[in-house]
């Protein structure tokens, strides 16, 4: 099994939305991705509640790699990333097998 952890900090404005709107609007899109790819087994997003910490993280799973890899090619994943992109300031990921 494959978690995938990713840290984002979002702009205060982006696309006609509050930091707080897209972060919402992220949150809903991640997770319906659920059930959607195959492989992806979790995706839970939570938007943080520290002043000092990032604003937005992602915590999925995934049955391998190979699944990893396809998700982060995937139609429906590449048009939330590209949400995503547009709100964001910031980024750190992180892989690991368990």
């Amino acid at each position: 099994m494959i978690k995938h952890l990713v840290f984002w900090n979002l702009k205060e404005e982006a696309m006609g939305r509050t930091k707080a709107q897209n972060a919402a609007v992220i949150k809903e899109r991640l997770e319906a991705l659920c059930g959607q790819i195959g492989g992806l087994l979790k995706a839970e997003v939570g938007v943080n509640i520290n002043p000092k910490g990032w604003d937005l993280c992602l915590y999925s799973e995934f049955v391998s790699r190979e699944a990893l890899e396809a998700y982060q090619n995937h139609p429906l994943h590449l048009a939330v990333r590209q949400h995503v992109t547009e709100a964001r300031t910031e980024r750190a990921v992180c892989d690991y097998e368990v």
